[in-house]
């Protein structure tokens, strides 16, 4: 996404019963219509104004949505930062965090644990990194072994943390992929990595692809339902509260 493209200011609007919601407004040339998104991670409201609209459009659209932003903000899950004692998903399986004073360091994977030996300021930034090791070597792996099935080569592929998109295929062949998606099961994991993969053939979103897609996922609709039902939750693992 550009950056150059899409300028932001701030307003607010009022809920029903009391309390206000706080707007990002960005302008965009992009987008074709008004849309409200809520940031799972920090609880943000982003309000998204084409440049055909006006601002003032866009916050009366809010505030004609102002129930629904009620209803969705009074259901966020609490964020969980990654610190001693909080659980966390990896492969969708629950691991408590335990920081320990292990001379050597590390991270070791168990049954039920993520067991970090760091000191205790610096255990946020070791799962972190740890889990964005992780989610590249794996990712890598399938990219490999599917991009292996279609005879076809990726040039390189980087994880980032995106808040709207879970991967990406650029024209060059670069793929890219938020590393959040070691948190989700692994049949989500490979479904997305095929779904980008197939793009490598198919830039498109036509009947071709979504049979390529079918022919690389293990189970590609399930893990397309879980990413579209699920997904969103990932973002609230590793938020820093003290900065909310």
């Amino acid at each position: 996404m550009s950056s150059t493209s899409d300028t932001s200011q701030t307003a607010s609007v009022a809920l029903p019963g009391g309390g206000t919601a706080a707007l990002r407004v960005r302008r965009s040339r992009r987008a074709q219509r008004l849309a409200l998104r809520i940031i799972p991670a920090s609880g943000e409201v982003e309000l998204v104004v084409p440049i055909r609209a006006s601002v003032k459009q866009g916050i009366a659209f809010a505030r004609e949505k102002a129930g629904w932003l009620k209803a969705h903000l009074g259901n966020l899950p609490a964020p969980v930062p990654f610190e001693n004692g909080a659980i966390i998903p990896v492969f969708d399986k629950p691991r408590r965090i335990r920081r320990t004073d292990d001379l050597f360091g590390g991270i070791w994977l168990t049954e039920k644990e993520l067991q970090v030996a760091a000191p205790p300021e610096t255990v946020p930034l070791v799962v972190r990194g740890w889990l964005r090791k992780r989610a590249k070597a794996e990712l890598t792996s399938r990219a490999e072994e599917k991009t292996g099935l279609l005879n076809r080569r990726f040039r390189r592929l980087t994880v980032r943390d995106t808040a709207s998109r879970w991967g990406s295929c650029s024209p060059q062949g670069d793929l890219s992929f938020s590393w959040r998606i070691i948190m989700a099961p692994e049949y989500a994991l490979d479904y997305l990595v095929a779904h980008e993969v197939a793009h490598l053939q198919e830039m498109n979103h036509s009947a071709r692809f979504w049979a390529i897609v079918d022919d690389l996922a293990d189970q590609p609709d399930r893990g397309r339902a879980w990413l579209r039902d699920h997904g969103a939750s990932l973002h609230r693992f590793g938020v820093d509260v003290r900065s909310l």
